[in-house]
């Protein structure tokens, strides 16, 4: 898979990102996410394989590309049997979000990026449009961090793993008014906390990667991110736990239904039937293989944003692999009016 769809998923997620970053700072986020996900969708259907979309841009924005259960590929046309050897076909599913951190990037702040994660058909979890709680640490700590156990514990067994003091860790928490007594518990235990106002797959992937400053993802975020970043960690061998959150009054948000009892018959419709379950990496991205990627939009903890210079554009990207188990950092210079000169700088 990683040798048939590596470099066209970067160039996905690259034109994703530059065709969101010409809005970027213009106040406008539902243009800068309409527009990455139209970028992102052509690019798809120039594929040679059928893929379905997973988790995309939602159940509840009934939109009308990159939605759930959509086949995107060359071999999903109606005269694919033209183009299609069923024996070289190949079935992925595919998480997307083609702009993470759309206020992020309407309002010209570090962080967002494109991203998408794939696996062979029935290798990624459907996660409902709910939301998650999440915890994320380094490699080190997998599987000795629980997400059942207070933050406290968390940061005195991740202390011991990294071999460090728990005033030197950093703990990455969405600034939400749900997260109040949890920031307040980190910063009593000693710990340091850096506030984001999106984009928490950005800052769970940073655990995974060693310098980057960031030593935990607490708190409770979207459900749909939490699986792209699940992919990630998978890919990594870091750290990732999820746990679904169903009721309404936790996360204070007014956006998951309207009863809790509503959102648990729904879940029991999807065929979750623990609701409460917490499920770790290899369960939310169980396939044999997972790619993952993003690039992006604007700069963040892993890469650079989109820079445009005349005649062209420069982006970052970042490709993750199970198969082959390497990380990737890609830089691209895009010429779009065959400029005489390439900036470098």
């Amino acid at each position: 898979m990683e040798n048939t769809l590596g470099l066209e998923i970067i160039e996905v997620v690259e034109q994703a990102a530059i065709a969101s970053s010409r809005w970027m700072g213009k106040g406008e986020k539902n243009i800068a996410d309409q527009v990455a996900v139209e970028a992102m969708r052509e690019r798809m259907n120039k594929i040679y394989m059928r893929g379905r979309i997973v988790i995309g841009e939602g159940e509840r924005d009934e939109a009308p590309m990159l939605y759930i259960g959509e086949e995107v590929g060359i071999c999903t046309r109606e005269d694919a049997k033209n183009y299609c050897n069923p024996d070289e076909l190949v079935e992925i599913d595919i998480a997307v979000d083609p702009c993470e951190g759309t206020n992020l990037v309407a309002y010209g702040q570090n962080g967002s990026m494109a991203v998408l994660a794939i696996s062979e058909k029935g290798g990624l979890f459907a996660a409902p449009d709910f939301y998650m709680k999440k915890l994320a640490a380094p490699a080190q700590a997998r599987g000795k961090v629980d997400i059942n156990k207070s933050a406290t514990e968390n940061l005195k067994i991740l202390s011991e793993c990294l071999n460090r003091s728990v005033e030197e860790l950093v703990v990455v928490v969405m600034d939400r008014p749900r997260h109040t007594e949890l920031i307040a518990e980190i910063r009593q235990a000693g710990a340091r906390v850096r506030l984001i106002s999106d984009g928490d797959v950005s800052a769970a992937i940073s655990c995974g990667f060693s310098g980057t400053n960031i030593h935990a993802l607490m708190g409770i975020g979207a459900a749909p991110e939490g699986v792209i970043s699940a992919a990630a960690m998978r890919c990594l061998g870091g750290h990732f736990q999820g746990q679904l959150i169903y009721d309404p009054e936790v996360v204070q948000t007014g956006l998951i239904g309207e009863s809790r009892e509503g959102n648990l018959a729904r879940l029991k419709e999807m065929g979750i039937n623990d609701p409460d379950k917490c499920y770790n990496a290899e369960e939310l991205a169980c396939g044999e293989n997972v790619l993952f990627a993003a690039c992006g939009i604007t700069p963040g903890t892993l890469m650079e944003g989109v820079r445009f210079f005349h005649g062209g554009a420069r982006t970052q990207s970042l490709v993750i692999s199970s198969q082959s188990k390497t990380a990737r950092f890609v830089d691209t210079i895009h010429m779009f009016d065959s400029p005489q000169t390439l900036n470098l700088k």
